[in-house]
């Protein structure tokens, strides 16, 4: 995930391209739920665009790693100490996240409401979102998560969940929610990495100034 420090530049530089990809792989992931709700309907050009963006964001993140790597890191004990700290929490927001997708599929298939899956999910990775803001520093996830929220609220109460068009049932949850979400995932992770870029610029011309 993304979380910068002045002291570390290299480590920096590193957490936020964690975030990039973290942000491909999920996005890519909630467009691959948009494509399968398609049912077939556009599917082969769709996920090919799919994987080229994902596959673009993934490398800018590799691309942050490989000029990381000239930087120099001063690690102080503040700084593992921050680090380890903020590993914990993240370990116990991320696994409280996981629970409460596992426990929204069960409840929603028992219940037959499998439809709502896909909107109860991205509304749990939305909120999972607020805390890391907090945690990591990252006013932008704010945005993100909040933006996942309404994502899932609005199509709850304008979309149909089933849309008809020629021979293809479209499962409009599945799509509207998925494709919403890549969208702003995507965005997210293309937000880091041009922050990432930024903070590159930053170090680089200290060090040239010395």
């Amino acid at each position: 995930m993304a979380q910068t420090s002045s002291t570390i530049p290299g480590a920096a530089v590193r957490d936020t391209a964690s975030g990039v990809f973290f942000m491909a792989f999920f996005g890519t992931l909630w467009a691959y739920t948009g494509v399968m709700g398609l049912h077939g309907w556009g599917v082969p050009l769709l996920l090919v665009a799919v994987v080229i963006i994902g596959i673009a964001l993934f490398f800018g993140g590799v691309l942050l790693i490989r000029v990381s790597r000239e930087l120099k890191n001063q690690v102080s004990k503040e700084d593992l100490k921050r680090g380890k700290i903020t590993r914990f929490w993240f370990n116990i927001i991320f696994a409280a996240e996981g629970l409460a997708i596992v426990i929204t599929i069960t409840v929603c298939n028992a219940t037959r409401h499998s439809e709502l899956i896909p909107l109860i999910i991205a509304i749990i990775v939305g909120v999972h979102f607020l805390p890391l803001a907090h945690l990591f520093q990252v006013r932008l996830y704010y945005f993100t998560g909040t933006l996942l929220c309404l994502l899932a609220i609005i199509t709850l109460m304008f979309v149909p969940e089933k849309v008809t068009l020629g021979e293809y049932q479209i499962n409009a949850f599945m799509s509207v929610v998925g494709f919403g979400s890549a969208l702003i995932l995507w965005g997210t992770g293309l937000a880091i990495f041009l922050l990432g870029k930024r903070l590159l610029g930053v170090v680089q011309n200290k060090q040239t100034d010395r």
